[in-house]
C-alpha cells in the first residue's frame, strides 16, 4: 500500500495545532505572559468573587487556592538595605547617604538593595515562606522634608531641601525598580503623603494647616518628582492637611495625585491610618464610612485589616459598588503582573538571584563607601601649625578608644534597619586600621545619664590620641514606640547632647593633654558648641551602617579625605524657630532662615583645599529656554586627593515670599592633589518656577537671577547673574 506522506504530515500537522490551541484555551488570560498587563488584570478580576477581591486589598492577602494566588503580606522596609529580613547589607541611615550629596552612588546602593529583596524573596517563595519582610514592595523611601530638628524620623529622609530630596529620592526609586523593559525589579513607595513631619506625640491626630503656596513648593515637590520617575506606590499619612485626612482626603489623592499627575500605580495606607480617621481625627463616624470613603477616594492597599472586615459591610449598605471595588484592586494587582508574580520564574531575570547576592564583598565595600562619603568633618584644629586630622598612625603608638557610642551596634544602623553579620563598630574599625605593635584600649566611659561616674581618663592620659564616641542612638530619637527612650516619644526635646556625655568630655579635657576627636552619631542637628571647646575635631557620623568602624578609621587616617556635607542646618537653638506644630515654611530651613547658625546647610570640611575658577558664566534665556547652563573649574590646591561637592544657589527677583536662595544643582567630583577638574552645571528652567497664589499654577517669573557657587549655602565662590526675559 502507498503511503501518502504529504497527507500524514497535514493531519498531523492540524492535530498539533489543535492540541496547541486547546492547551491555550486552557490557560486563562491572567496568566497569559504575552498580554498587556492591563488586559490580565481585568481577566483575573472577572475569576475573582467580591469576598476574594476584599481579602486581596490588605497588607496580608490571602491565598486564593483555586485561582493559583498564594498569600502575599505587603509590609516590607527598605530605608538603607532590606530591613527587618535577617542577614542583609545595612548602608548608612539615610540622612546620612543624603550628607553624600552623590545620587550616581545612591542609585548603585538602591540597585544593591534591590537585588538582596529579591533574592531574599526568591529564597523564601522556594520553601513557601510567604512571611512579613520577605516580600517585594517597599515602603521606602521617606521623602518627608525634616523641616524641624525636633523630628526624631528626621534621620529617615534626605534632609530639609526639596531638591536634594527629589534627586535622592528619585535615584532610590530607580535603583529599586531597575530597568528591565518587562519586569519591575522590586516596588518603592514615596511616603508619608504629605506633610508629615512630626510630632511623633501627635502624629495620629494633627491637622497641617499649610497654604497651597508652601505645599507645592516644599512639601510635595518631591513626591511629584518621584511620580514623574514612575515610583510605583504612594504612601498616605496619618495626618490631616487642611483639615483632610491624607487617606480619604480629596486633594490630595483624588485631585493632585491621580487627576493633575496622573499615578498610575497603587496607593498603599500607612498602618492602621485609617483607624485614625474615625477614633482620631473624628472627621468620618465609624470604620464602614472609612471603608468607603478610602475606596472611592483611591485607597489601594489598607496597612491594616479594616478595608478587609468592613468594605463588605460598605457594599451591603451600598456606601460602594463592586466597581468601586475592582477601581481599588486593580492597581495593586498591576503592581504583582509587574513584579511577574503570575509568570514563569525562568522568565524574570530577577528570579536568578540566590545567597551569593546577599551581603557579598562588593555589597559591604558599596557601604563602606557610602559611610565614607557621609561623614562631615565639622572641625579640625590646630596643634603646633598643623590639623589634628589626619592622624599618621605609623607616629600614633597609643590609642584610647571611649565613649557610649564607640562599640555600640545601635549607633551604627539607625532604625528601620537589616542585620549584618559583618558590622564593624568603631572600636573594632580603629584596631583594625593600626599596626598590632600599636596600642589599643577601649572604655565605655559614660552612660547616657550619669553625669557623675565616668572612666577611661587614664587611658586617655597615657594615650598620643584619644577618640570618643558619643551623641544619639536611635531609642533615644525615632519613630513613635521604637525610640523608647526618647523624652519626647521619638522626637528630641532640645538641641544638647546628653548632659553625661557633655560632662564627659570636659572631664577628658581635663585628664588629657593629647589630642581628642570626637565623633558624634545621630540623625539630626546637635548643639555641637557644648562640647567643641573641649575637643580637637569633630565628626558627624550620622548612624553610618555596618561599616562605619572601618570608615571612620579610613577618614581619621587619612586613607581617604572627609566629603560628607549637611544636608541640614545646625541652629543655634530650637527657640530660633517658629512652633513645632506650624507648618508654615517662613523662618526654617536655609531657605527661609537668615539668622546666625551653627553650620549652614551643605557645610563639611576636607582635608584639602579648592578654588573655583568660571569657564562660562550663565547667559541671560528666555522663558521658552530649556536650561541654565554654566561651566567651572574646580582646583585641588591642598596636599590630599579628595572629593569636593560644588552647590549651585539661586537668588530670586525680589518678590513676596520667594526663598532667600535654593539648591538648584550640585555635583560631587574626586580631584587628586594639585590637579583640577571641568565640569558643567545645569539648571532646567522648569526648576526655577514658583507657584502663583492668584492664577493657582506653576509659573517662571522675569527678572533678575543670582547664581552662587560655593561648597555650602552661605559660602560663596563664584557669582553671576542672568536675567529671564520674554
Amino acid at each position: 500500500m502507498k503511503i501518502n506522506l504529504k497527507k500524514i504530515s497535514i493531519v498531523l500537522s492540524i492535530c498539533f495545532y489543535t492540541v496547541i490551541t486547546v492547551a491555550q484555551q486552557k490557560v486563562p488570560a491572567y496568566k497569559n505572559q504575552d498580554l498587556p498587563v492591563d488586559k490580565r488584570v481585568e481577566d483575573l478580576l472577572k475569576q475573582l468573587t467580591v469576598q476574594e477581591k476584599i481579602s486581596l486589598i490588605g497588607f496580608q492577602s490571602r491565598p486564593v487556592e483555586r485561582l493559583g494566588i498564594p498569600a502575599y503580606n505587603w509590609w516590607n522596609e527598605a530605608l538603607h538595605g532590606v530591613a527587618r529580613a535577617g542577614r542583609a547589607t545595612v548602608f548608612p541611615q539615610a540622612i546620612g547617604m543624603a550628607a553624600t550629596f552623590n545620587d550616581e552612588l545612591f542609585h548603585e546602593v538602591a540597585t544593591v538593595i534591590s537585588t538582596e529583596a529579591r533574592a531574599k524573596n526568591n529564597m523564601a517563595v522556594a520553601k513557601d515562606r510567604r512571611l512579613q519582610y520577605m516580600g517585594l514592595n517597599f515602603w521606602s523611601p521617606n521623602i518627608n522634608i525634616f523641616r524641624d530638628p525636633r523630628w526624631g524620623r528626621g534621620q529617615e529622609t534626605y534632609g530639609e531641601d526639596p531638591f536634594l530630596t527629589g534627586k535622592m529620592g528619585t535615584a532610590f526609586v530607580k535603583g529599586m525598580q531597575g530597568d528591565n523593559s518587562k519586569y519591575m525589579k522590586t516596588a518603592a513607595c514615596a511616603k508619608h503623603f504629605a506633610v508629615h513631619s512630626g510630632p511623633e506625640s501627635s502624629r495620629h491626630s494633627f491637622n497641617a494647616i499649610v497654604d497651597e503656596k508652601d505645599l507645592r513648593e516644599t512639601y510635595l515637590y518631591a513626591f511629584k518628582k518621584l511620580v514623574d520617575a514612575n515610583v510605583e506606590s504612594v504612601m498616605c499619612a496619618y495626618n490631616r492637611v487642611n483639615s483632610e485626612p491624607c487617606c480619604t482626603g480629596k486633594t490630595l489623592l483624588t485631585d493632585i495625585l491621580h487627576k493633575e499627575w496622573g499615578f498610575k500605580g497603587h496607593v498603599v495606607t500607612d498602618c492602621w491610618a485609617l483607624q485614625d480617621i474615625y477614633e482620631s481625627h473624628k472627621a468620618l463616624p465609624n470604620s464602614v464610612a472609612v471603608a468607603a470613603a478610602a475606596i472611592k477616594g483611591g485607597v489601594n492597599m489598607d496597612c491594616s485589616d479594616l478595608l478587609q472586615k468592613d468594605a463588605i459591610k460598605a457594599l451591603e449598605q451600598k456606601l460602594i459598588t463592586t466597581k468601586d471595588i475592582d477601581n481599588a484592586l486593580a492597581p495593586s494587582l498591576r503592581t504583582q503582573f509587574k513584579l511577574g508574580f503570575y509568570d514563569k520564574p525562568e522568565d524574570n531575570p530577577y528570579r536568578k538571584y540566590g545567597v551569593d547576592s546577599i551581603a557579598n564583598s562588593y555589597h559591604i565595600g558599596l557601604s563602606r563607601k557610602m559611610a565614607e562619603q557621609s561623614m562631615v568633618l565639622l572641625k579640625n584644629g590646630l596643634v603646633n601649625g598643623s590639623n589634628i586630622l589626619p592622624v599618621n598612625k605609623e607616629k600614633c603608638k597609643s590609642i584610647m578608644v571611649v565613649g557610649p557610642n564607640a562599640a555600640s551596634i545601635d549607633a551604627l544602623v539607625g532604625n528601620y534597619h537589616g542585620i549584618s553579620d559583618k558590622a564593624v563598630n568603631f572600636v573594632e574599625g580603629i584596631v583594625g586600621a593600626v599596626s598590632p605593635d600599636t596600642r589599643v584600649e577601649y572604655d565605655m566611659g559614660c552612660d547616657f545619664n550619669d553625669t557623675q561616674r565616668f572612666n577611661g581618663m587614664w587611658g586617655s592620659l597615657m594615650s598620643d590620641l584619644t577618640v570618643a564616641v558619643i551623641g544619639f542612638n536611635p531609642v533615644y530619637e525615632g519613630e513613635e514606640g521604637d525610640a523608647f527612650l526618647a523624652d519626647g516619644k521619638g522626637d528630641r526635646k532640645n538641641m544638647e547632647l546628653p548632659a553625661s556625655h557633655i560632662a564627659y568630655m570636659k572631664a577628658l579635657r581635663k585628664g588629657s593633654k593629647s589630642p581628642i576627636v570626637a565623633v558624634i552619631t545621630g540623625g539630626g542637628a546637635v548643639d555641637v558648641s557644648s562640647i567643641e571647646p573641649y575637643v580637637d575635631a569633630i565628626i558627624f557620623a550620622w548612624y553610618p551602617g555596618e561599616q562605619g568602624g572601618t570608615a571612620l578609621a579610613n577618614l581619621i587616617f587619612g586613607k581617604v579625605s572627609p566629603s560628607g556635607h549637611l544636608p541640614i542646618t545646625f541652629y543655634k537653638s530650637f527657640s530660633d524657630l517658629p512652633d513645632y506644630n506650624n507648618y508654615a515654611m517662613g523662618g526654617r530651613t536655609y531657605r527661609y532662615f537668615n539668622k546666625e547658625v551653627q553650620y549652614p546647610f551643605g557645610f563639611g570640611l576636607s582635608y584639602t583645599t579648592f578654588d573655583y575658577n568660571w569657564l562660562q558664566k550663565p547667559d541671560n534665556v528666555k522663558k521658552t529656554s530649556n536650561k541654565i547652563s554654566m561651566q567651572i573649574k574646580i582646583q585641588n590646591t591642598g596636599q590630599y586627593d579628595a572629593d569636593e561637592v560644588a552647590q549651585v544657589y539661586i537668588e530670586y527677583p525680589k518678590m513676596d515670599r520667594m526663598p532667600l536662595k535654593e539648591l538648584k544643582a550640585f555635583k560631587r567630583v574626586s580631584i587628586t592633589k594639585r590637579n583640577s577638574q571641568n565640569i558643567t552645571l545645569e539648571i532646567p528652567l522648569e526648576e526655577l518656577q514658583k507657584w502663583d497664589e492668584v492664577q493657582k499654577k506653576f509659573q517662571i517669573y522675569e527678572g533678575k537671577y543670582t547664581v552662587k557657587i560655593g561648597s555650602n549655602s552661605r559660602d560663596t565662590q563664584l557669582e553671576a547673574s542672568f536675567e529671564i526675559v520674554k
